[in-house]
């Protein structure tokens, strides 16, 4: 186990990406693009990235699952309906989605080049700690589970995810 492993908040986590998006947008050139176009093109993957969030909270909610991603083996229940059919970690997919809005936002190639450092943290640090409690907790049923949803949306990339991913 890591030192970082399970110990910033994936919010703040992309909180700090978005303040590195934001610095590097400052000191390197960007897309000339009108701020409407910008504004259009950075709100909807947000948007999209913030009801990911907002089904998926609502989904913990109603199971009465702990919410906390600093305390995966506290979880009470396994969530695999709803949005949780296409992807295991919704929450952190949607906050990848309002980082790429930011970076349409900001019309900053740099900026969207960050995205995939968010992905690569959340996995190590994140997702494999919270996949180990995961399987202790709910064993044959998460392990089920997990070889019929993906952990992202995409394909199972070593860039992005484990073998087993």
């Amino acid at each position: 186990m890591s030192r970082l492993d399970v110990r910033i908040p994936p919010a703040a986590v992309a909180l700090a990406v978005a303040l590195l998006m934001w610095l590097a947008s400052l000191v390197t050139p960007s897309v000339e693009v009108p701020a409407a176009v910008r504004a259009l093109a950075g709100a909807i993957p947000a948007g999209v990235g913030l009801l990911a969030i907002s089904v998926a909270v609502f989904s913990f909610r109603r199971a009465r699952t702990t919410l906390s991603p600093m305390a995966p083996a506290a979880a009470s229940s396994l969530v695999t309906s709803g949005v949780y059919r296409f992807t295991r970690n919704p929450m952190y997919l949607g906050l990848l989605l309002v980082l790429v809005g930011w970076a349409d936002f900001l019309a900053s190639p740099i900026a969207l080049v960050l995205t995939p450092g968010f992905v690569l943290y959340m996995n190590r640090c994140q997702i494999l700690p919270e996949e180990r409690a995961l399987l202790a907790t709910f064993g044959v049923e998460y392990a089920a589970y997990k070889g019929r949803v993906r952990r992202w949306l995409w394909s199972t990339s070593p860039l992005y995810s484990s073998p087993t991913a």
